[in-house]
């Protein structure tokens, strides 16, 4: 019994170092996981900023007058207008535009109108849908797109554009479209375009009635031998 005893306290004494083993790495990987839980964070993106989705002041029905170095230059007629105040800021008009730009003597220079508009950072406009512009000289401009630098003083366009000329039916028609502000010295590539002419139908010579002419010639004898009977009376 006592050599029994012995042996199964000695295979108790070789296994148990295997076992703390296992313990420790068990231990070892169960506080990697628990640290590993502690430090994680959820990947969930940031909260939004109200800036960058609500406008700072919305109005509607304006009708307003815009300085440009303290002299009036613009008007602006909107049914509604959302200003941002985020970098760069924006303006917006959603539901249609109508601009016009006044000269030095408060005449206007050409007005425009578009479905949507977009003013980014007070410089450079973007005009979208149905842009319609005319100027001072009565030209008609259409198109889908338009795009107007304030400070660069330049007006243009990618897509398709359609030019009137006034009191004619005179068109031009062309992509890339590039003017100054005016609106009066422009440049289209790829044009085409086409002149209306006016063919007047020649009228008829009146019939000669033979009857007419030859009483008419009658007569016109009768008073030149008339005429020269007179002539020769007032010589003698």
């Amino acid at each position: 019994m006592k050599k029994a005893n012995y042996y199964h306290l000695k295979r108790i004494k070789c296994r148990a170092p295997g076992l703390h083993f296992i313990l420790l790495f068990f231990t070892f990987h169960c506080s990697l996981f628990i640290l590993s839980c502690d430090n994680s964070h959820e990947h969930v993106a940031p909260a939004i900023n109200p800036n960058d989705s609500l406008p700072f002041m919305t109005a509607h029905g304006i009708s307003n007058l815009i300085s440009d170095s303290g002299v009036i230059s613009y008007k602006i007629v909107a049914e509604d207008w959302n200003i941002y105040t985020t970098q760069p800021q924006k303006w917006t008009f959603l539901k249609g535009l109508f601009l016009e730009k006044f000269d030095s003597t408060f005449h206007v220079e050409w007005h425009i109108q578009s479905d949507t508009a977009y003013c980014h950072d007070n410089r450079t406009w973007e005009l979208r849908g149905r842009v319609v512009v005319l100027n001072r000289e009565g030209t008609l401009f259409k198109s889908e797109e338009l795009f107007w630098d304030m400070d660069r003083h330049e007006i243009w366009s990618n897509l398709f554009m359609r030019i009137t000329k006034p009191d004619s039916e005179q068109q031009l028609e062309g992509n890339r479209f590039r003017s100054n502000e005016e609106m009066t010295d422009y440049h289209i590539s790829f044009a085409a375009g086409y002149t209306p002419v006016n063919e007047e139908k020649e009228e008829p010579a009146p019939a000669i009635n033979s009857s007419n002419s030859a009483a008419d010639t009658i007569q016109t004898t009768q008073r030149a031998s008339a005429a020269d009977n007179r002539r020769r009376a007032t010589q003698q």
